[in-house]
Order: structure tokens, then C-alpha cells, then sequence
């Protein structure tokens, strides 16, 4: 597995991850029509969005198999509630439910 800072052209791969763990973490939670009409196409044009206006001190890490599938990610930057004890905050993680 490796870990690596994500790029522009993996935006279509992290939506791909973030609807389905979506999908799989909270079926059962989060109502399941909800849950289906999820899309990997507004997923990916929200991801294009961040790599668009990046932030700079935000990042996005991707964790990608030795083929280059990435299965999951993360994403996180400054603290945003104004909380003076923390400066950073992990914004978002997923996993692919196999691995």
C-alpha cells in the first residue's frame, strides 16, 4: 500500500471511494434512497473544486494499491471551529469496505 499526496487527476477515483464507503458504512444509518442516489459525477466535481481552489495549508492523501487503485483517502487542514488548542483537523477518511 502506499501512501501518497493526491493530484488533480485523482479526483474521478476518490468520488469512486467516497460514494461507495458512503454506501457501505452507513447503510442502515443514513436512509437507503439517500444512500442510492449518491453520484461518482457530483462526488468527482466536488473533489475537482478542492484541487481547483486548494487551500495552503489543506491536503488530500491517497491510499493506492502497488497497481496504482487508489482505495482510499484523506483530507484535512486548519482546525475550523476557532478552537485555539487545536491547529489542525482531520476533515475526512475513507476506505474501500475490502480493505
Amino acid at each position: 500500500m502506499l501512501i501518497r499526496e493526491a493530484s488533480p487527476t485523482d479526483a474521478a477515483a476518490i468520488a469512486r471511494v467516497h460514494v461507495d464507503s458512503w454506501r457501505t458504512t452507513y447503510a442502515g444509518i443514513v436512509p437507503a434512497d439517500y444512500l442510492a442516489n449518491l453520484s461518482y459525477v457530483r462526488r468527482e466535481q466536488f473533489w475537482c473544486d478542492i484541487f481547483t481552489t486548494p487551500t495552503l495549508s489543506g491536503c488530500v492523501y491517497v491510499a493506492a494499491q502497488e497497481t496504482g487503485e487508489i482505495v482510499g483517502f484523506a483530507s484535512g487542514g486548519p482546525e475550523r471551529s476557532g478552537n485555539a488548542l487545536y491547529r489542525g483537523e482531520l476533515y475526512a477518511i475513507y476506505l474501500l469496505a475490502s480493505y
